[in-house]
């Protein structure tokens, strides 16, 4: 197992080897295997792969993000809504019709209704990626036309589908469309497949994610 001081470094080595991340602006700390990385970046899609370094590193339990959004390259509200509505209907899974925008600030507010729980993620992290956007607040709502069977059959099938070993060891429990996974995976990377494998399935409206990392 590895002690927080060589969590750091790894770390740390990971955020200066991703091109995408200027490094010298963040600072990591490593406490019980929990990294916190505090600082700031210049964008919000420099915020989300600073996570996503952090949390490929072997040993990693969590990742606490307190990253602050740098001043970006300044772009009017109008336009911002009008780049954010263009990525949205360039995404064929996306019902951009469905979706409705406000910008104010650089801030992004999402709202109308999907039938799919992908749906609703995939426009926040589409809009998050356009350039001038300072954060998203997604208020879209998750509401299937028709009613789902088995949805933890179906969940449970899509976790064998990419592991079987993983799968063996989680719990699908679903009830009214929310769907909490209890048990044991080998790393964050399993984690959050398991979790976008839960929100994939028809009728999901919340994914509650209780498991561990062995």
């Amino acid at each position: 197992m590895k002690t927080d001081l060589q969590l750091k470094k790894d770390v740390s080595d990971e955020l200066e080897w991703d091109p995408s991340i200027a490094a010298a602006g963040i600072g990591v700390e490593a406490q019980n295997g929990y990294i916190t990385l505090t600082g700031h970046v210049r964008n919000l899609p420099e915020k989300l792969a600073a996570e996503r370094a952090a949390e490929r590193v072997g040993g990693v339990k969590g990742v606490i993000v307190k990253l602050n959004v740098g001043q970006q390259m300044e772009a009017g509200d109008e336009a911002l809504a009008k780049a954010c509505r263009e990525a949205l209907q360039a995404y064929v899974h996306v019902p951009a019709d469905d979706i409705r925008l406000h910008v104010e600030k650089g801030w992004v507010t999402l709202s109308g209704d999907v039938q799919w729980g992908y749906q609703r993620h995939t426009a926040e992290h589409v809009v998050s990626l356009i350039r001038g956007v300072n954060g998203v607040l997604n208020d879209i709502r998750i509401t299937p036309r028709l009613a789902p069977e088995d949805i933890e059959g179906k969940i449970d099938a899509a976790l064998r589908r990419h592991a079987e070993r993983e799968a063996s060891h989680i719990h699908v429990k679903a009830e009214a469309g929310v769907v909490t996974l209890e048990g044991t995976v080998d790393s964050l990377a399993e984690r959050r497949a398991a979790a976008g494998a839960a929100w994939s399935a028809p009728g999901v409206s919340q994914v509650i994610n209780n498991l561990r990392i062995r």
